[in-house]
């Protein structure tokens, strides 16, 4: 089990070689921080793959027929949108250059060494920080109350994330989502046709990643998304739950902090 506060990352690893792929899966295997989004076994695929798995690190083979890894990261890079980290991995150093010029990010030769990958990852996770202390806005009054209200403000919004059900790695749109609980150290998520595991590890964490317009803290356990509230119920000493829209139709507590804000939002 991954140690807590040590943050997940998702990545892709792309290799037109399957066993080029199952070594360098095996070898990430060994980092609890990691966590393999999927792979891909062409460029078009991996193009598909970081728009689909909004991956944050990208193990990227160079020499694939079809579209080669530098086009890859030259097709991203201009179609705007999530930009994951790239590691490219070969058996030819004359890459190098030119995959620095591209942002590339870093560069491995095969056969990758247990102790050059875990460089990679620091400097991923490294670069990942950087970008996500450039994004968040200096906390003024506006700031420091959203914090306590609908949400923190994420530093990268996803638009995807994975959910683990039945043995299986599922993608599910952030819209889809209709609340998450976490109970004994687990978040659950609850999607419009989907219920499973995330691989956050705390309701802040996945919070932060998230649209803060759209997700609210309404209790230390829950987080929801006001749209897909279908109901809300008087409780007990002018308190509320939330009827979520679900199949279960699942009742949400208001803790007494977050009160105050749902009269607001639903003009109670």
């Amino acid at each position: 089990m991954q140690p807590r506060g040590v943050a997940t990352l998702t990545a892709l690893v792309v290799d037109d070689e399957s066993l080029a792929r199952d070594e360098l899966e095996f070898l990430l295997g060994g980092f609890p921080e990691i966590e393999i989004a999927g792979t891909a076994s062409n460029g078009l695929e991996a193009l598909d793959k970081v728009d689909l798995l909004e991956p944050d690190i990208v193990f990227l083979d160079v020499q694939m027929p079809g579209m080669d890894g530098m086009s890859v990261i030259k097709r991203v890079r201009e179609r705007g949108g999530h930009q994951p980290y790239f590691v490219l991995a070969t058996a030819f150093d004359q890459y190098a250059v030119e995959a620095f010029e591209l942002e590339a990010l870093d560069y491995v030769l095969k056969p990758v060494e247990k102790d050059r990958l875990a460089q990679s990852v620091a400097r991923a996770q490294k670069w990942l920080q950087d970008r996500a202390a450039k994004a968040v806005p200096q906390a003024g009054l506006s700031d420091m109350a959203l914090a306590g209200g609908l949400g923190v403000r994420p530093a990268l919004q996803r638009t995807k994330l994975l959910i683990r059900s039945q043995g299986r790695n599922f993608i599910v749109d952030a819209n889809d989502i209709i609340y998450a609980t976490i109970d004994d150290g687990l978040i659950t998520v609850v999607a419009s046709h989907l219920e499973g595991i995330s691989n956050y590890r705390t309701i802040e964490e996945l919070q932060s990643n998230l649209d803060p317009d759209v997700f609210w803290r309404v209790h230390r356990s829950y987080l929801v998304n006001i749209n897909r509230i279908r109901e809300v119920i008087p409780w007990f000493k002018s308190s509320y739950q939330l009827k979520m829209d679900d199949k279960k139709q699942s009742e949400i507590p208001v803790s007494r902090v977050q009160t105050k804000r749902l009269r607001t939002l639903l003009k109670l």
